[in-house]
């Protein structure tokens, strides 16, 4: 249910938080189980790949209706690539240039502000 019926009046509530951290997990472990299914290829992981993608579209559905639609994608997106990013480097010792790093803080400023700003009328 919306937080609000008033259009522009969205806030980020405790709820709409566990529902962006549950997307972007699911869709991080879609992710890894699309990267598995290209390096070896089977119906199991496929439809495991799949099931995970669809899961994660649904919670999103969830939190357009609590966010509107702006937010919502602009705060997945944004998680999604810092979790991305902390996955690469923690799990498969990538490496980041400080203009990555950069950008990745830059992302991180970005959803405080879409998080916090008040909607414009």
């Amino acid at each position: 249910m919306p937080v609000s019926s008033r259009p522009g009046s969205f806030g980020m509530t405790m709820a709409a938080l566990v529902l962006l951290a549950l997307a972007t997990g699911i869709f991080i472990a879609a992710a890894t189980t699309a990267k598995a299914w290209a390096l070896s290829p089977g119906l199991g992981l496929l439809v495991l790949t799949l099931a995970l993608y669809s899961t994660g579209n649904l919670v999103m559905l969830r939190l357009i209706r609590r966010l509107g639609m702006a937010t919502a994608f602009s705060l997945s997106a944004v998680f999604q690539l810092v979790a991305v990013s902390l996955v690469g480097v923690l799990v498969y010792g990538e490496r980041m240039s400080i203009l990555q790093g950069a950008g990745v803080v830059l992302a991180i400023v970005a959803t405080v502000l879409i998080s916090f700003a008040p909607a414009m009328p």
